[in-house]
């Protein structure tokens, strides 16, 4: 078939396509079909099935894939998700995908994803029936058997399934998922009020449900902002939003003093003071907010190692001291004086955040030696999965300071000194990539020593190899089919199952 399709538009012929594909496509399709009958477990097999039918057969062939396929796999969502999706907007039909979906839910009552998916279904096809009625009665046009009601129009549908889902499905998290669905939705304003409602009154205990009300008011804009207004007029606006959604916050610590809720306010304050903006007074509001937040989370005992660390960073940007905040109980102290970031170690276990910290200030303030040297410490000092992060950060400066041959010799250096992450590895391909001289024999050597340490679980990294060698100039295609057997037999389980579909789906040209 992919040889025909090169050949037609190279000789730009496009006719006896009945003929000649179509005999090609049912043949295909009858192994396909003999295929899956054998091995009706290979969910990979069923996909490759339908990605080949999505491209080269027609729709009622696929929906006999996707019932044959759903007749057995019945015990996977993600499987009816994708079939509702396909009748939904491929076939568009609606009646076909909310068949599908409620299926579905009588073989998985409490499944989040098939509600969400199921609740976003209706109300795109309450959207679609409202464009198609005021199409009709913008042309003037008799509507003939357009009967839906109003309700069905604003929405109805979608509410009974929120109604049924949370009665299943508890929890925040889940009830924000399905308000952050209807909000895409600008005729169901009711809905996401109902919606609104209910998760402050079912929720009042749950972080989650306090930071969502809080951050709320950010979009919440006054009368005044109806009209066109100066910049610092709208400076002064964003400011009195953002002094709601801290009060929203206050009464949040007071009502639910607990670690996670101070966090939530901590990581609103930072991530406003991050914003940039040219207003003084603004910015001078964002950092006074954000210490205060500090300061009494602090007071209240609920402050990690980690967000002291954060607590460093606003300060540093004013050259203001905060080593009297920082309780003797940690195992370091940190000092900002006249724009000196000095850090002081009074333990041999240090935290991987505070190394970071330091071999940061270093390579900004002092010499190329004076940051190998730190990072030379930390390597030693910190072991365990923290000391992956730290690799990642010594090979980046490395190329940043010396470029390739430096990483290079920092990656020799590591290579041995386990555990790693797959981006180490990656990293360093990345670094081979973007030298001119591109050798395949390095790429090779990175890849093998990173599937010597992820070839049973990471199928990427095998996609990625065999990629290599068709594409690069020096790559060995010959060798592809000896590194597909190696990752069949060191994969194991879903991976191996993945590996196969991808390994499919690119050999069919996606």
């Amino acid at each position: 078939m992919e040889l025909i399709q090169r050949r037609r538009a190279r000789i730009k012929y496009s006719f006896k396509k009945d003929e000649i594909e179509h005999s090609i496509v049912h043949r295909v399709q009858g192994i396909f079909g003999r295929a899956s009958a054998k091995w009706k477990d290979d969910v990979q097999l069923w996909l490759s099935y339908v990605v080949f039918c999505k491209k080269w057969a027609t729709k009622a062939q696929l929906s006999k894939v996707f019932s044959a396929m759903l007749a057995i796999h019945s015990n996977k969502p993600a499987l009816w998700i994708m079939a509702a999706k396909w009748e939904m907007e491929d076939r568009l039909s609606s009646e076909s995908a909310r068949q599908l979906f409620l299926r579905a839910l009588r073989f998985h009552p409490e499944c989040p994803k098939l509600y969400q998916e199921y609740f976003r279904m209706e109300l795109m096809n309450a959207e679609k029936l409202r464009k198609e009625k005021q199409e009709f009665e913008k042309a003037d046009m008799d509507m003939g058997n357009f009967d839906h009601s109003e309700e069905i129009l604003n929405g109805e549908f979608a509410r009974i399934i929120y109604k049924n889902s949370i009665s299943k499905i508890k929890g925040a998290e889940f009830h924000v998922s399905l308000l952050s669905i209807a909000q895409l939705f600008d005729f169901a304003k009711d809905l996401q009020k109902e919606i609104y409602d209910d998760l402050q009154a079912l929720h009042t205990d749950d972080p989650l449900t306090w930071d969502y009300v809080a951050r709320r008011e950010l979009e919440i804009k006054s009368q005044a902002e109806e009209k066109p207004l100066s910049k610092q007029a709208r400076a002064v606006e964003l400011g009195r939003r953002e002094e709601r959604c801290c009060a929203v916050y206050e009464e949040a610590v007071k009502t639910l003093p607990t670690e996670a809720m101070w966090k939530c306010y901590i990581n609103f304050c930072l991530e406003r003071f991050s914003k940039k903006t040219s207003n003084v007074l603004l910015r001078g509001q964002r950092l006074e907010r954000t210490m205060l937040a500090f300061r009494k989370a602090q007071e209240f005992k609920f402050l990690s190692e980690v967000q002291y660390k954060q607590w460093v960073r606003p300060w540093k940007t004013y050259s203001l001291p905060i080593l009297c905040f920082i309780p003797r109980g940690l195992c370091w102290s940190l000092q900002v004086l006249n724009n000196q970031f000095v850090i002081f170690f009074h333990c041999e276990q240090v935290s991987l955040p505070l190394w970071v910290s330091w071999a940061e200030w270093s390579e900004g303030a002092r010499s190329q030696e004076d940051t190998e040297e730190v990072f030379k410490k930390a390597i030693l000092a910190v072991t365990g999965a923290d000391s992956r992060t730290l690799k990642e950060k010594y090979l980046d400066r490395a190329y940043r300071s010396g470029g390739y041959k430096k990483a290079r010799a920092v990656f020799k250096s590591l290579q041995e000194r386990r555990p790693f992450s797959v981006d180490f590895f990656r990293k360093m391909m990345q670094f081979e990539k973007e030298q001119e001289s591109c050798k395949m024999v390095n790429l090779r050597e990175y890849y093998e020593r990173a599937l010597r340490e992820f070839g049973s679980t990471d199928s990427d990294l095998w996609m990625d190899y065999i990629k290599e060698e068709l594409n690069h100039p020096l790559g060995r295609p010959e060798n592809c089919g000896q590194i597909y057997w190696r990752a069949m037999k060191m994969l194991q389980g879903q991976s191996a199952e993945l590996f196969v579909a991808k390994h499919a789906m690119h050999q069919a040209g996606h």
